[in-house]
């Protein structure tokens, strides 16, 4: 790890912060068919620093952080904001299956692998619940509404509003490709990771390389620590496991991918936290409101 190439890590580095602007433009898209007009710089910034947070605290509270930064500055519905969020975790997840059935297809073709198998039935299981979901709120989801109490049901109005009632058969397609573009992103981070390395027994090629970090990316959904600590870097390893690398190789090759993708994020994050208006916009409209 000490003798990393520095220009395979830059590149890692350039291709995960690449996301971000990417992450942000299709936020304010969802946002935008929900009725919230917001900049492409004030959404990338905001979510940027709810990954800040993430990174800090389990229980992906980064997300309600992102909420609560848009409503200190733009006067937007919290649990409208919230079903934004939750489109983009659904998109998230379907595409990282597609992407990651696909990869995996490609760097194993020819080598049949149980365990493989069951991760990729266990995905489409996953992806086409969440479809059904999805659709059953866009299209059924109104009948709830009269059967919930009040401020629930005024609740879940406004979830939908930012969710499944945001996002036609006419912006899917948009919202899809940027999620794909987004995860090739995360895939080439890792992949330029190991280049940087240089180790023997890693010598994996694109597609294995985005398959490892798309199947280790499902495991920051479990909440139970920021950013998924520890359970990622489990998987990484264990899926370069499949692949036949080493212990050693795999734990150094998930050690640095991570410092990429937490640490980095802690330092620069809070540098802007520090530093952001909208921070102190937000907590100055929480204040205002609680002395109200």
């Amino acid at each position: 790890m000490t003798q990393a190439d520095i220009g395979f890590l830059a590149l890692a580095f350039l291709a995960y912060y690449a996301t971000f602007p990417l992450r942000g433009f299709r936020w304010r898209y969802v946002l935008a068919r929900s009725g919230v007009e917001v900049r492409f710089r004030d959404a990338t910034e905001i979510l940027f620093l709810s990954w800040f947070v993430n990174c800090l605290v389990p229980a992906k509270l980064g997300d309600l952080y992102r909420a609560y930064l848009l409503k200190g500055n733009y006067g937007a519905s919290g649990s409208r904001t919230v079903g934004t969020i939750f489109i983009e975790r659904i998109a998230d997840i379907i595409v990282i299956f597609i992407l990651a059935l696909a990869a995996g297809y490609w760097s194993f073709r020819g080598r049949s692998r149980p365990e493989i198998d069951f991760i990729f039935l266990v995905g489409a299981i996953v992806a086409v619940l969440l479809v059904v979901l999805v659709a059953f709120l866009r299209y059924f989801g109104n009948r709830l509404t009269p059967r919930l109490p009040v401020r629930l049901a005024e609740f879940y109005a406004r979830f939908r509003e930012g969710s499944t009632d945001a996002v036609s058969l006419r912006a899917l397609p948009a919202i899809l490709l940027m999620t794909g573009g987004i995860w090739l992103l995360e895939g080439a981070r890792l992949y330029f990771v190991i280049q940087a390395l240089d180790l023997p027994e890693v010598g994996l090629g694109i597609s294995a390389s985005v398959f490892v970090a798309l199947a280790a990316a499902l495991l920051t959904a479990i909440p139970l620590t920021p950013a998924g600590v520890g359970f990622v870097e489990l998987a990484i390893a264990v899926a370069l496991g499949f692949y036949g690398v080493g212990q050693d190789p795999a734990a150094a090759v998930a050690f640095t991918d991570r410092a990429i993708s937490i640490l980095t994020v802690i330092v620069l994050g809070g540098i802007l936290y520090a530093f952001s208006q909208k921070v102190r916009r937000a907590h100055g409209a929480a204040r205002v409101a609680s002395a109200g």
